[in-house]
Parts: C-alpha cells; structure tokens; sequence
C-alpha cells in the first residue's frame, strides 16, 4: 500500500527527529534515573505537532487522523522513544477532543498541546480490565470540586506527570471525569519499576482533591473510544518494535560467524527468521486495513484485532531475537534485550493478546462466507462486449454474482474435493457459449479482456460463491504463456481449441526428483531434424487422467547450469511412447497421475520461447500463481464450517475451545488483509514482490490449523472418509485437512518458501 504524502511526511519527520538520538541509550539512561521522561526532549515532541495530530483545527490542532498518529507510533516503537507518546501525548488529547469544549478541557488540551502539561488518564482497578465502565473510584461532588477516594493501577506517566484524568462513580452511579494534579492534597503516589524499566504508578486516592471535567454517558463514551485509539497507537508502536528488531536479527546473523560460516546460512535459523517476518507482515496487514476501515461502529472490535495481531508479532520476535543472538542478547548492554522488554511491557498494557482475542470474537460480527446476492436488473446482460474499465467494481461483482446465480448449479458449490474434466465439463462450456470462460485473455483471444481490478473482483467472486475450479491450466497458464512467449501461429493453433474444450492442458514440472526444485528436472528432450525426442518422467500432474495435452519443462542442454539448460515445450498426449498412470491421494481421488515418455516425437514448433530460454518462460508463472495459491477462501470456508459444527455442538461454551476459535478466526482475518495487499499490487500493474511467497505459507497453515479443529470437533465423524449427514452433522470432514497438506506441497513447498524469503527478501547469506 502506498502511503500519501502527509503520512510519508510525518513518517520520515519522526525517523529523522527519533534517529538524530541515541534513543537506546536514553533508555538505559532513565532507567537508572528511576524511569521517567525528559521534559525537554517532551517540549520537542510537542513542537514537531506530534501531541497536535488529533485536535481539531478549531481547538489548535492540525485536525489530522490515527493514520498519520500510527506512521509516528511506529516510528516511536523503531527507535524505542523513551518518553510515553502513547501514555502522554495520544490517551488524555484523545479523550479530552471527544469531550465538549469549554471550561478546564479546553486548558488542559491547550496545555498539553503545548507540551507545558504532562498528563495521563487513570482508569484501570484491575489487571487484565478491557472497559472502563463501572469504576470503584467513589466521587462526592460539590459544585466543580470533587473528592475523590479509592485506588487507580497500572497509571503511565507516573513520576513526574503534572496530573491524571481520573474516572469515578458518584454515590448515585453518575460517571465523572475529573482532573487530579498531581500535587493535590489525598493523593498518594506508589511507584513500581516496570519490566522496561519505565514507571508504573499506582493512584491512592484518599479524600483526594480533583476538578470535574465531564460526566455523564458522553463522558464515558468518549473515555472507551480514547481507549481504543491508544490501543490502535499502542500496537503501531509494537509493531515498529517487531520491525527493527527483525532488521537487526537479519544483521547479526549475517555477521556473527559461528563453525567457520555465518550462522545466517543455518537454514534452520533461516526459516525462523522467516517465520518472525511473516509475523511483521502479517502486523502489518492487519494494521493497514484496520486503520483503513476504523469506523466509531467498529472502532472497539479493530482495536482489539489490532492490538492481538501487533502484541502477538512483537513478542515472538523479540523473544526469538532474543534466542538467535544467543547470550549476548540476554545482556541489558546489548540493544536487542531492550526492545523485549518493551514489547513484553505494551504487549501486557490495556489487556493482552488472548484478551484481545476474546474481546473480538464477542465484538466482530461474523461475515458470511458466501457473498450475498444483489438485486440485480430484470435482465442481467452477461454480454463480453461491455466498458469492462468504465464499470464501477461493485456494480461489476454483482454482475458476476448474478451469473452464479443464473447458470451455477446450487449443488455442486464449495465441492470437497478438485474436480474432474467429466464432472466440471458443462459449466465449462456454459462460460464458454456466454464467453466468460477466459476472463484474464484479451478480446482479440476470445477473452474478456478484464482490466486486473475486475480480474481480481472476478476471482473473489469466484471463490466467495464456492465455485468448483475445472481443469483449467489452458486457461491460467498455457493461455497467457501463448500470449507473451509463443509465435503467433502458436496463439491461432492452441488458444481456439483451449476454449472450445477440446483441449484439456496440464503441467508438466515435477519429477520424482525435481519436485520443489524444478531446475533439476531430467527429463531430456534431444533435437532430431524437425523434432524433439523426448525421454523421462514427469509426476504429480494434476488432471493427468484427463490432459489432452501437456506443457512442460525438458532438459535441452546438460553442459550449463541447470537453470540454463532448460526448454519449454508442448506435448500432445495422444503421441506415441506416452503411458499415463493415475496416482490415488490420500482421499482415494485419482488427482495425480505420472507420466512416461519413452522416445517421444515433439515437433520442433512446439517449443515456447528460445531454445533453453524455458526458466525464463516458467518464472513467469510464479508470482501469480502464489497470489491465487495464498487466497484465503479455502480457510474461510472451513472456518465457516468450524463455527458451524461448533453451535451445533455447543463448543462455544467451552472457554478452550473458543479462545483456539478466535485465534483461528484472527488468523483467517489477517490472512485476508495480507491478500488484499498482494491484491492490491496486482490491480495496479505492478510486480508481485517476492513477499508473496509469506501468503502462500501463511494461507496453507492456516488451512491446514482449521481443518484439524473441525475434524477434533466432529469427534467420532473424524473418523469417516465420505460426506457426513446425520442429525448431528452435514459435511465432509476430512476433505480440507486432505486438500491442506497438498496445498502446503504444491506451487513450491512451505519449506522452499522459507528459503525463497530468506534469500531474497532477508537476503541471509547461502
């Protein structure tokens, strides 16, 4: 997601002020001085505008939002600012700009703005509280004065604040806000060193002396949602800290030499790290749609979806940081072990992780799996001859749904398992005579000739209303590998049959020992006159029962690398010397087949692209593929299915059970933030960044999470192979478990995944 320009500008601006610091050794620094702030370094936050970002312009501000607030919390959490931004400078203006102007709010926001006034909100009275209704804090009123008695935990800034906005509850349940300075008479102080090393007071209030500020529900209204802002700035914060230190992990495991080789190039240290920056993507994924989304409605059920994901991510990684460093990052001399400890304090403030996750799934309304239908006009056109650029996108997905809802059948959506070229032949053909079959060709192909926005709407769509996905690598691949590669006499001979279903393509990569590593295939194709004889095997071809043809890689040249000795042709399967051999899974579906070639003839035409130029040609189909391969419709339909077999067995009652659900659910969410990024960079034009490969692994795992929860939670029925339907359950059990482990296998295994990101986005030494 590109950031605008005010929010870039914020950023750098606090990069730039928080690094012309040492701001890791003020933290040491205030530590030994007993865990305060510096009130001239606060003077400078306040002249940078940061305390200001949240004001309106009609009370001083520059009337700016929690998207330029999380870029300098970020920031914050990069550098380890030690002075609480959060505490300090976002929670009180927060609550003081929701309240009505006039009177003390209006000073006291003057004078925090101005950085002469360091206050805090008090709220909490007991660890672990997420609301801040009902406070014990008891409050007599007399006039504006307020005396105020009992106790308030877990207050930031402590020493050295010049005053706390404080929530109390009147004799007659009235809520109050008032204003405690800190000098007031019946207020005591009792200071506990925080595992930051910061201070955390708690607040006796004894009789103690206050000024009302606000009362009433508008009061406590505008406490919850100052409570969730800070929390949204909070997990910014967290998520900064998960940032650097993986950046600063990456470096010393380049660096540090252990068995005479950077310990970096230890791949099981290489696929933790990357499993530490699937975390901080996933952060920030969750973080990015958040924010994007924050309305007052959701603004409870984001914050504490953010603050699961952020606390969660900082945590993992500062304390596997904390492991890869070894005994130096145990020392509090060395800078990874502060960037824990401040992780493990936020992480713990304004309720934790498995807090947030509860909170959510009590909040969040659960969206459909299934996209709901729109009315759509009397008579549909489904013509291909349409602006498809000029469309808006939800007229365009309602269009595609009422073409679902016209031609699919109703029965055969969200199919257990892949189907078969007998099975998926007439919906095949149905796309093929509306001509919607090839919606990423363009129109001098027969396509549609989608613009990649629709083209990814069109693809949602598709997974959203269950449909069953055909055979369709001649669509997919070998089409728009025509297209860029192939002569034209290639395009007239191969793309009209591919739409009329007289061809039926499959992939020929894998072999018994070039699975994952497709430039070790040795299947040899040898040139003869005008043909290639072709010699070996290929396996794990999907659809290869069905394949009228085959486009595949062969080994053209063994004396180079084995990248450059590679060619990419095209296989009729009908040639002579070609035994196909069915391969049964695990679910007892003949998905997979092997396939010999003992002397093959394929004409010299046949090949794609330049002669042992064919790694070219198959790079070209990655990135795409692990953008479909990472979507998350597989792990909502079976998070749909979990939740549902969990109301009908009561699951939910068990508070195991469904704190496993909410993380799952989380997952399944951040999942999808994480695609509508990559998505994102698709509609746009633009390359797929190697990243995507941490779709295509969080997708699957995620998949594979839920399908093990649904088959625990069907009990005895996990232990039958067919579609369940009694008066207890109806649907299949096992299938997504089956359909998970080979999701995690093909397009690349999860493990060379890892070392993909390792490689080329850590960039880890080999």
């Amino acid at each position: 997601m590109v950031e605008n320009e005010s929010i870039a500008m914020f950023r750098d601006s606090a990069a730039g002020f928080l690094g012309a610091t040492d701001q890791r050794q003020r933290v040491r620094e205030l530590e030994a001085a007993g865990g305060g702030f510096d009130r001239a370094s606060w003077g400078e936050i306040a002249e940078l505008g940061w305390l200001s970002i949240l004001v309106s312009e009609a009370d001083g501000g520059l009337g700016l939002g929690v998207p330029e607030l999380v870029a300098i919390a970020e920031e914050a959490g990069r550098y380890l600012l030690p002075e609480p931004l959060v505490d300090a400078g976002v929670h009180p203006v927060a609550l003081l700009a929701r309240l009505a102007s006039g009177g003390l709010r209006d000073t006291l926001l003057a004078d925090i703005q101005s950085g002469a006034l360091v206050a805090g909100v008090a709220w909490q009275e007991t660890a672990g509280a997420l609301e801040p209704a009902d406070p014990r804090v008891t409050a007599r009123m007399q006039g504006d004065q307020v005396t105020l008695t009992g106790r308030k935990l877990f207050v930031r800034p402590g020493p050295g604040a010049d005053g706390w906005l404080v929530s109390a509850q009147t004799a007659d349940a009235s809520f109050l806000l008032c204003w405690v300075a800190a000098e007031a008479p019946g207020l005591r102080l009792e200071n506990e060193c925080g595992v930051d090393g910061s201070a955390i007071a708690a607040l006796h209030l004894d009789q103690a002396q206050g000024q009302l500020i606000a009362d009433g529900q508008s009061a406590l209204a505008a406490l919850s949602q100052a409570n969730e802002i800070a929390r949204i700035a909070q997990s910014a914060e967290l998520l900064g800290i998960a940032r650097r230190t993986l950046e600063l992990t990456r470096d010393y495991l380049t660096t540090r030499v252990q068995f005479g080789k950077p310990i970096g190039s230890f791949q099981i240290l290489q696929h933790r790290s990357v499993d530490g920056l699937i975390q901080v993507e996933l952060a920030t994924a969750c973080l990015r749609e958040g924010v994007a989304a924050l309305t007052e409605a959701n603004l409870a059920a984001t914050a504490s979806r953010i603050k699961a994901r952020c606390a969660y991510a900082a945590t993992e990684v500062t304390r596997m940081a904390i492991q890869m460093h070894g005994a130096i990052g145990t020392t509090n001399e060395y800078d990874i072990g502060l960037y824990f400890k401040r992780a493990m304090a936020l992480a713990s403030r304004w309720g934790n992780a498995a807090g947030h996750r509860g909170r959510w799934q009590k909040l969040a309304v659960t969206t459909a799996t299934h996209s709901p239908v729109e009315t759509a006009k009397a008579t549909p056109d489904f013509s291909p001859d349409q602006d498809w650029q000029a469309m808006p996108e939800p007229e365009f997905r309602a269009l595609v749904r009422a073409l679902f809802a016209a031609h699919y059948p109703e029965a055969r959506r969200h199919m257990p398992y892949r189907q078969t070229w007998a099975e998926s032949r007439d919906w095949y053909m149905t796309l093929s005579h509306l001509g919607w079959l090839a919606p990423a060709w363009p129109r001098q192909y027969g396509g549609l000739g989608l613009p990649a926005d629709k083209l990814i709407a069109y693809i949602e769509e598709t997974e959203a209303w269950g449909v069953a996905r055909s055979p369709d690598q001649g669509l997919v691949m070998i089409g728009p590998i025509l297209m860029r590669f192939g002569t034209e006499e290639q395009r007239q001979r191969f793309l009209p049959k591919v739409l009329a279903g007289e061809h039926v393509w499959t992939q020929g990569y894998s072999e018994p020992n070039a699975g994952s590593d497709l430039a070790a295939v040795r299947t040899e194709a040898v040139l003869d006159g005008d043909h290639f004889v072709v010699n070996g095997q290929k396996t794990w071809t999907t659809w290869g029962s069905d394949g009228t043809h085959m486009f595949m890689l062969v080994r053209t040249d063994k004396t180079v690398k084995k990248q450059a000795g590679i060619s990419f042709v095209l296989v009729d399967l009908k040639s002579p010397g070609i035994t196909v051999r069915p391969i049964r899974n695990l679910a007892g579906e003949q998905e997979f087949c092997e396939v010999f070639f003992d002397d093959v003839r394929v004409p010299r035409e046949n090949l794609v692209g330049e002669l042992n130029q064919g790694w070219t040609v198959a790079k070209a189909l990655l990135g795409f593929e692990r953008l479909f391969t990472g979507s998350p419709k597989h792990s909502q339909h079976t998070l749909h299915q979990v939740e549902m077999l969990a109301r009908q067995r009561g699951l939910l009652e068990d508070a195991a059970f469904a704190a496993r659900l909410a993380e799952l659910q989380l997952d399944t969410a951040d999942l999808g933030a994480a695609y509508a990024g990559f998505a994102e960079i698709a509609k746009r034009g633009d390359p797929i960044p190697p990243t995507i490969s941490m779709l295509k692994i969080w997708s699957t795992e995620t998949y594979e999470r839920l399908a093990l929860l649904l088959i625990e939670s069907a009990q005895d029925y996990g232990a039958f192979r067919d579609h369940c339907q009694t008066d207890e359950i109806d649907l299949h059990v096992v299938a997504p478990l089956f359909n998970a482990m080979n999701a995690k296998i093909f397009a690349g295994s999860n493990e060379i995944q890892r070392n993909i990101l390792a490689k080329t986005v850590l960039e880890l030494p080999a």
